[in-house]
């Protein structure tokens, strides 16, 4: 049984809580940043770009998570070529790797006409130490070193590995905005030189 006291106190708590939680709706709250968007702003300040490497912020620098890198080789097969990659960064980064794709048609045996790359860091050798630099990185040694033992695309894989001089050739005469069939489809190259 509930004495009139006992039962004043309780409706006066019942009030304090109901004022403390419309004084704390009216106010402003703090939104909670995510921690792939912290770890994204330790890669971002650690960042250091070599020669001929670009970063851009399509949607502002406010987005972290969603940005292009043009790897612009001086040596190489690729030399002279211009590559953008963009990268499309998970919330749950740093535990999950982003999501890269070359966005420049090349004929390449690590990159597919379709821009996937094959780079191992970005699939089964990704692991949390790993940062953007890390990637971008991979990506610049990718386009200095095209590797045919673990291709995506099959037919540069075959031909580089056959006849390097066609091969380097055929990636040189691309850069002249030439078009080339691959399997079924009839792929346009970006203009270069």
């Amino acid at each position: 049984m509930y004495s009139l006291g006992g039962m004043i106190k309780l409706f006066s708590l019942k009030q304090e809580k109901a004022a403390e939680d419309q004084a704390s709706a009216s106010t402003p709250s703090t939104k909670k940043v995510a921690p792939g968007l912290i770890r994204m702003q330790k890669d971002m300040s650690e960042l250091k770009l070599e020669k001929g490497m670009k970063i851009e912020f399509p949607n502002g620098k406010d987005d972290l998570m969603n940005f292009k890198v043009t790897v612009m080789p001086d040596e190489g097969i690729y030399r002279s070529g211009k590559f953008t990659f963009d990268f499309k960064v998970p919330a749950s980064y740093p535990h999950d790797a982003p999501k890269v794709i070359c966005e420049t048609t090349v004929f390449h045996p690590n990159i597919d006409m379709d821009g996937h790359v094959c780079l191992n860091i970005l699939r089964e050798d990704w692991k949390p130490v790993l940062t953007i630099q890390s990637i971008i990185m991979g990506l610049q040694f990718l386009m200095l070193e095209p590797n045919a033992d673990d291709p995506l695309n099959k037919e540069a894989a075959r031909m580089m590995e056959d006849n390097r001089s066609k091969f380097t050739q055929l990636v040189r005469d691309t850069f002249k905005g030439r078009q080339m069939q691959v399997g079924a489809k009839r792929y346009d190259f970006p203009r270069f030189e």
